[in-house]
């Protein structure tokens, strides 16, 4: 973090010092759990659901914290406020206004956080850049990554998640934005927002954060993205596959592992790229983080040859291992919609490859949440989609909606044996040590609550016995 006194920190966040000199600069970082605190850090004491930070204040003073950010008086320096999680996000914003940072922020139903890895391998060419580990989007999250920022920083690369109208504006006001990236508009949490329309609603309020001296970025091929262009005061600069597109692809295709490769081109000029990645869906992705990379100033050259040097940063997002024994787990366990369901399904079927040689595909997939009424239509056409993709086997894992996409795959094509419904992720992993064999391609998705990385791990773990 940019050192400040505690009465600058006091400051910042209207709040006021108790058993603390004004004088006594933070000079390390900035963390709510007291494990990680280290010499010259601000411990701040966050409640939880079944932890009170407020009790573990002391450890965070041990190990180094020259105070506690907290809403009632402790026996250690200590700055009061009557809201942490309010005045975490008061301290980032204070911080982040000292700093001659560009803050990068983007938004979007499906790849937020591949794209955020993909933004933040390209400007790291450019200087140092800050960016969150994994998908911290929210407002606890948010603020936390944002206090990273030192003075040397040059790039704050910042992933916006939204439940309510709102939230991105308030994550906006923490850390205003010079560019603002809208990736897409699908169903993830239409259970929340009623509709595709009141998700865009709440997506949008990233690009109404940028002045007239901002780039917003919008996806070219999603009609409710490219709308947004009349709710910005921003320049804009449209990415995607369509021929009005600044940033666009051409001649994609993929190679005999599902990676993409197409043509970059861009107004000034174009490149080859050969991603690493795997799935068509991160064409998308990469094209979205070229025109950030381009609006900045990085040449076509450099931003198709960082690219194609990007790897997955986060965990089990299409995160591919092949065990010794030559079947390839795909691990895209992380979270799941019907939007990167399909993506996902159809990067499985890449990897399997066609002709003779084809290898078996399973695609191991338990339940999508926060669907709303949409939720077993959803499901139910996640099921046929395997079908009509001729995934090998579906192994629906769950109830209920888990029933409904299993039920799906029976209706379209009468698998019978080719698909089947288990109950939970050890049933799922029993199944598939009966009948997986040496070239075998496995993908293991759903939302995150479902925790479905388990199966993965599991297959992964049997590999590394053998």
């Amino acid at each position: 973090m940019i050192a400040l006194t505690l009465a600058e920190v006091a400051e910042a966040v209207g709040g006021t010092l108790h058993n603390a000199d004004p004088a006594t600069v933070v000079t390390g970082s900035v963390e709510h759990d007291s494990r990680k605190v280290a010499a010259g850090g601000l411990y701040v004491a966050i409640v939880g659901e079944r932890v009170d930070g407020h009790d573990f204040a002391g450890q965070a003073l041990a190990a180094g914290a020259v105070a506690v950010l907290a809403t009632r008086q402790l026996d250690v320096p200590t700055v009061l406020v009557d809201d942490v999680q309010t005045a975490l996000g008061q301290l980032a914003r204070a911080v982040v206004r000292r700093s001659d940072a560009e803050v990068v922020a983007l938004t979007g139903s499906a790849g937020k956080t591949s794209t955020k890895d993909l933004i933040a391998q390209l400007l790291a060419r450019r200087g140092e850049t800050v960016f969150p580990p994994g998908s911290m989007n929210n407002e606890i999250g948010h603020p936390m990554t944002a206090l990273r920022v030192e003075p040397s920083t040059k790039h704050l690369v910042m992933e916006m998640g939204a439940r309510h109208k709102g939230d991105i504006a308030y994550l906006a006001e923490i850390t205003p934005p010079t560019v603002g990236v809208v990736l897409n508009i699908g169903t993830a949490h239409v259970g929340e927002f009623g509709s595709k329309a009141g998700i865009a609603e709440a997506k949008g309020e990233l690009v109404e954060a940028l002045t007239s001296d901002g780039i917003a970025i919008l996806n070219a091929d999603d009609p409710l993205v490219r709308a947004m262009a009349s709710r910005t005061k921003a320049r804009v600069l449209y990415f995607g596959e369509s021929p009005g597109a600044d940033v666009r692809a051409t001649g994609v295709r993929l190679d005999d592992a599902g990676r993409p490769q197409f043509t970059l081109t861009t107004p000034a000029g174009s490149a080859p790229v050969r991603l690493r990645l795997y799935g068509e869906h991160h064409v998308s992705n990469a094209l979205a983080a070229a025109a950030v990379a381009v609006a900045l100033g990085m040449s076509v050259d450099d931003t198709a040859a960082a690219l194609g040097e990007a790897e997955a940063l986060s965990r089990w997002r299409m995160e591919v291992v092949e065990r010794a024994d030559g079947v390839t787990v795909v691990n895209d366990a992380y979270n799941a919609n019907p939007e990167s369901m399909r993506a996902a399904l159809r990067a499985l079927v890449s990897m399997g490859g066609r002709g003779p040689e084809r290898r078996r595909t399973f695609a191991v997939l338990g339940e999508m949440r926060e669907l709303g009424e949409d939720s077993l239509t959803e499901h139910d056409a996640i099921g046929r989609l395997a079908v009509r993709l001729d995934v090998t086997r579906l192994v629906a894992v769950g109830g209920r909606d888990a029933a409904c996409m299993e039920l799906g795959a029976r209706n379209e094509g009468s698998w019978g044996e080719e698909s089947v419904l288990v109950s939970d992720a050890d049933a799922a992993v029993e199944l598939l040590r009966g009948q997986l064999r040496p070239g075998d391609v496995v993908l293991v998705k759903a939302s995150r609550s479902v925790g479905l990385e388990r199966v993965a791990e599991a297959l992964l773990a049997d590999g590394a016995a053998k």
